[in-house]
Formats: C-alpha cells, sequence, structure tokens
C-alpha cells in the first residue's frame, strides 16, 4: 500500500479525469444503496479471488465505511504478484465522503446520512 488518500483529493482526482479505480469493498447490499460514482464492487471476502480485475491498472483506491478494512484491502491488492500500480486507502472511509454518491437509480445524491438507509 502506498498511503491513505483523503476525501478531498480522491475527489479531485476524479474530478480532473485522472481517474483512479475506486474499489468499495462493501457487500453488495451496501453498495447498491450509494457508492461513488464509477466504482466497482469487490467485497473484501472476494478481493483475493477477483484481484486479477485490477491488474491494469495505474492507481487503485479501496473505499470501506470508516476507513479500516481498506487499509487490508489496499495492502492486499500491493501484495499480489503482477500488481505493479499505486494503490491507496480512503481515508476515512465513506464517512469522511463529502462528494456524490451514486443511488440505485443512477442518480447523484449528497453525502450520506446516519439515517437506516446511509448506504454503509
Amino acid at each position: 500500500m502506498d498511503a491513505e488518500i483523503s476525501p478531498a483529493e480522491l475527489e479531485t482526482a476524479l474530478e480532473n479525469g485522472e481517474g483512479p479505480v475506486v474499489v468499495d469493498i462493501r457487500n453488495p447490499e451496501e453498495f447498491r444503496r450509494g457508492h461513488i460514482p464509477d466504482s466497482i464492487n469487490v467485497p473484501l471476502s472476494r478481493l483475493p479471488r477477483e484481484v486479477d480485475r485490477l491488474r491494469g491498472a495505474d492507481h487503485v483506491v479501496t473505499v470501506c465505511p470508516h476507513g479500516k478494512a481498506s487499509v487490508r484491502a489496499a495492502r492486499l491488492i500491493t501484495s499480489f504478484e503482477g500488481f505493479h500500480g499505486r494503490v491507496e486507502s480512503l481515508e476515512s472511509g465513506l464517512a469522511g465522503w463529502d462528494g456524490p454518491l451514486e443511488a440505485p437509480t443512477g442518480d447523484a445524491k449528497g453525502p450520506a446520512s446516519d439515517s437506516p438507509d446511509a448506504p454503509f
């Protein structure tokens, strides 16, 4: 793992088209409730089997609810032979994300709330 990336840095990178691959490691139900636009869902339990999906990526950012499990995921990706890109974990996870969230309908939503319908 290279480091952590702040939510503001990630949002800027996405807005500038710098295109890190955002890997959301939550379960599919949580992912469907709301996620960072254009992110892909690879639950942590499936990551070892699906890491090949990331093989050609130059920059990967892992995302979880609070930034703890995503550190483990970033280290796991870095450890795989054949992966040579930069890997970062989203500091503070989705709890610190103020950018848009893609909802199940594909609409952009504001930041997550503490309601039962929150994305994590």
